[in-house]
């Protein structure tokens, strides 16, 4: 039976809002990530079949099919093929999900799955612009009498769908300014330790090279954090300490079959042992891993004892303390060195920058099973589980 393991993983590190990475455009720095992971496998481009890239703000520089843009600016053949992918914040966790599936179902040996958002360049909300409707039309309208609660201004709003979580699972803005700060530290501990370094490909820039991630901050502290305003809600709990960073960035993975690893001389890190994806209540919008979850422990006959750690999105702080509630997961092993509140949230990267992250911490400490989920506009989510190859 054909598989789909994970022959190379690769990520820039991640740019803070009009930080090191800001001038540069988004097809580049999918190229430098692109030419990257090749070199690592050992693989010549003109071996890939296909590209899918995630991507979610597709306009200005990001538009036009990013996936094929990034094929043509790596210097790859003409011949190989590319798509964006656009799940929201789960884009390029779905591009390594279709690309697996590709593998595995022999429509394809070899398939590169990965993506890319440039926030400063590209900011959220760009894309909708006036045109012929809103965005969400009669889905907006199904859900109207709902988006009358505070904060929603009768439109989805995940900020709002945030305090909702909060609020529903009891967090008080202590609970979510802890893990912010908890977040912070063990990313800057990671850093030190030079946790990120194999994972991280150094990126040229007129200034210099950017080689670490930026968004970490160090000496964060709830008492600090206690002063931020929320945006969202009148004496609400989310804030920009306690939420995800606009950030940049790229990551990508490449995968095949064992039995084409092997022909070729590649040394798999990891295999895609099962993905899925589910959907939820499109308000709260960000309660979609747990389901996410255990429709992934479902399929792959695991338990949650058997996972040795998880990474859960940090879009906000209330996502992944509600998917630990509901789940009673120990701490240690959900975002074991920091999540997107310290490290950022470059939307279309994050999925391939979580699995990325995740692999290489796999092989770090041997844990057999990892799980990578995420929460995504809409109200759906991807959960994936990679198993650990020696």
């Amino acid at each position: 039976m054909r598989d789909a393991v994970i022959a190379a993983a690769v990520r820039t590190p991640i740019g803070k809002r009009n930080g090191g990475l800001a001038g540069l455009h988004a097809v580049e720095v999918s190229a430098t990530v692109l030419n990257e992971l090749i070199a690592r496998a050992g693989l010549d481009p003109a071996l890939v079949e296909d590209v899918h890239w995630g991507n979610v703000i597709s306009i200005g520089q990001q538009s036009g099919n990013i996936g094929r843009m990034a094929v043509l600016a790596a210097g790859w053949p003409e011949s190989v093929p590319g798509f964006t992918v656009d799940r929201q914040c789960g884009s390029s966790q779905q591009a390594i999900s279709t690309a697996a599936a590709a593998v595995v179902s022999g429509q394809a040996d070899i398939v590169v799955a990965g993506g890319v958002e440039m926030m400063s360049n590209v900011p959220m909300g760009a894309a909708t612009v006036p045109g012929t409707g809103d965005m969400g039309g009669p889905a907006v309208e199904r859900y109207a009498s709902e988006l009358t609660a505070p904060g929603f201004n009768g439109r989805f709003n995940q900020g709002a769908g945030a305090e909702l979580i909060a609020e529903q699972y009891g967090l008080s803005r202590t609970q979510l300014d802890e893990y912010s700060v908890e977040s912070h530290e063990r990313a800057a501990a990671a850093q030190d330790d030079g946790l990120f370094v194999d994972e991280i490909v150094a990126v040229r820039t007129a200034a210099g090279d950017v080689i670490a991630d930026e968004g970490i901050r160090r000496g964060s502290t709830v008492e600090k954090l206690a002063t931020l305003k929320a945006p969202f809600l009148d004496g609400g709990k989310i804030t920009a300490g306690n939420a995800s960073q606009i950030s940049d960035g790229a990551a990508a993975v490449l995968i095949t079959t064992s039995e084409r690893a092997a022909e070729l001389g590649m040394t798999p890190l990891a295999r895609v042992h099962t993905a899925v994806c589910t959907g939820d209540d499109p308000v709260k919008m960000l309660t979609g891993p747990i389901p996410a979850t255990q429709l992934a422990l479902k399929r792959s006959g695991l338990d949650l004892g058997d996972i040795a750690f998880f990474e859960v999105n940090e879009a906000f702080a209330p996502v992944p303390l509600a998917w630990q509630a509901d789940t009673g997961v120990s701490r240690d092993k959900l975002n074991p060195v920091g999540g997107a509140i310290a490290l950022g949230h470059p939307l279309g990267c994050s999925g391939a920058r979580l699995a990325t992250t995740l692999i290489h911490h796999m092989r770090r400490t041997g844990g057999r099973y990892g799980l990578q989920t995420m929460c995504e506009g809409g109200g759906t989510a991807n959960a994936t589980i990679y198993e650990l190859l020696e």
